[in-house]
């Protein structure tokens, strides 16, 4: 349902918390007023206090039908790479109906905690024999079909995966379907772009996916392309996720992940170093110079042991970073912040770590943090509540009774730091309400779809 207008009560603005805040937006749903201190006049009243829409910098949608399911040892040093085999045994099954019904649940999912935009790191592009589909972007588009039902805005980063591992390892098993090479991402682009732009709520990006799934050739070969297309373009890549990635590079490469990269393509602000788990400190200064947003998927990095980065120095340096759900053992915002902010307490032993004598509030330091440095790592007009930003809103559910008499900015910590309930009422996504008192209009299709999937996907042999 479309709305010119909103007026809240309490509002989350770049400059702190605003009382009265008059919000209007165009036809186009961006914001051409933002006014504090005002009158509503007919404007409808948000039930609670408002906030930025969040964006998910790092999305595996097809991963959600996995959550939960790996969690028994199979063997004595249980990591990344042994998860990872549980995951291509998923790869293996699915169908393009299965990408769509699975993209659809969990995007509504994400919509109904406050995800308001989603960056889609889709490296499925094969069918299960690892061979191209009659139309290359079949599965590229049940992604775009599945985030147009759910009404969430996307940006399709395809992904390219060229080897299975360092020194030209070639791909197998399931990673046969995600098999590519620079001129197939091209060519997979200009379709997309042909069928679904211009949009106002897709975006393109491109992923070159890792050190160990390109070389050099083809990063440069990549980068090179995308800038020709659009010198704009999201550039996403796992960077230093594991400490295994980080030796098996030293001893291939003789040097680092991020120092490999570097020195081979301009590492600058269009650059989301997803994880970024073992960058060096000399690493972090040079990627905060480069204003390259880390992408930080904290529920996920735990889930896998991945470790802990060093967020303290990242956010002391005002450098930019967003926050994603990657394998969707979380779909909220509010999880993967605390997750977050929890992770530095304990490797520091101090409290309230995003925070500063001037800007003491933990919790609306995060949202806001998140909410701009994932808008730019996205390409998206969102990250704030601003005149000429995408009206992206989250309303908070100021009803609820452990929020009796708070102030916003107590609620908003409430719904970070204690418990597991919803606390989104409302949710805007370019000035349409996706979510109203906590509901989406398809919700019950959209489950009872994911449902069947489940059950053929888990039927199977």
């Amino acid at each position: 349902m479309a709305m010119p207008a909103l007026f809240a009560g309490d509002a989350l603005l770049p400059s702190g918390w605003a009382r009265d805040v008059l919000l209007e937006w165009n036809d186009d749903g961006l914001l051409t007023r933002v006014q504090a201190g005002a009158q509503a006049g007919a404007a409808p009243h948000a039930p609670g206090p408002v906030l930025p829409g969040m964006a998910n910098v790092h999305s595996h949608a097809f991963q959600r039908a996995m959550a939960g399911l790996a969690e028994f040892r199979g063997h004595p040093t249980d990591d990344f790479w042994t998860w990872r085999e549980e995951m291509y045994r998923l790869v293996a099954r699915l169908e393009p109906e299965d990408i769509e019904a699975i993209g659809c649940q969990v995007y509504i999912e994400m919509l109904k905690q406050g995800y308001t935009c989603v960056g889609e790191f889709h490296y499925v592009h094969n069918d299960r024999e690892g061979r191209r589909y009659d139309d290359p972007a079949e599965l590229a588009n049940a992604v775009v079909s599945a985030a147009s039902a759910s009404g969430i805005a996307l940006t399709l980063l395809p992904v390219l995966y060229a080897h299975g591992g360092f020194g030209h390892k070639p791909l197998a098993g399931g990673q046969k379907r995600f098999g590519g090479d620079p001129a197939f991402i091209v060519g997979l682009l200009e379709e997309l772009a042909s069928w679904h732009m211009p949009s106002p709520l897709l975006r393109l990006g491109v992923a070159p996916h890792s050190v160990r799934a390109v070389d050099a050739l083809i990063l440069t070969e990549l980068i090179e392309a995308a800038n020709g297309i659009d010198a704009t373009m999201p550039v996403h890549m796992h960077v230093s996720e594991q400490r295994g990635e980080v030796a098996q590079c030293l001893e291939t490469h003789g040097t680092t992940p991020f120092a490999w990269i570097s020195d081979l393509v301009a590492v600058d602000e269009r650059w989301c170093l997803i994880h970024a788990t073992h960058l060096t400190r000399a690493e972090r200064e040079r990627a905060a110079a480069a204003r390259a947003c880390v992408g930080l998927c904290p529920t996920t990095e735990a889930n896998l042991g991945d470790g802990v980065f060093d967020f303290a120095d990242w956010y002391a340096r005002g450098a930019p970073w967003g926050i994603g759900g990657d394998s969707h053992v979380s779909v909220s915002p509010f999880e993967e912040l605390r997750a977050l902010e929890t992770s530095q307490r304990l490797a520091l032993g101090v409290r309230n770590v995003a925070a500063t004598r001037e800007q003491p509030e933990v919790a609306a330091n995060l949202w806001r943090g998140a909410a701009a440095g994932g808008g730019r790592a996205l390409g998206q007009p969102i990250g704030a509540i601003a005149e000429g930003l995408r009206a992206d809103l989250v309303v908070l559910d100021r009803d609820a009774a452990d929020c009796e008499s708070l102030q916003a900015a107590s609620i908003l910590g409430l719904a970070m730091f204690a418990g597991n309930s919803g606390r989104v009422r409302n949710v805007l996504v370019g000035g349409r309400l996706v979510i109203e008192d906590g509901r989406h209009p398809d919700e019950q299709e959209a489950r009872e779809a994911y449902r069947l999937s489940l059950r053929r996907l888990r039927a199977a042999p």
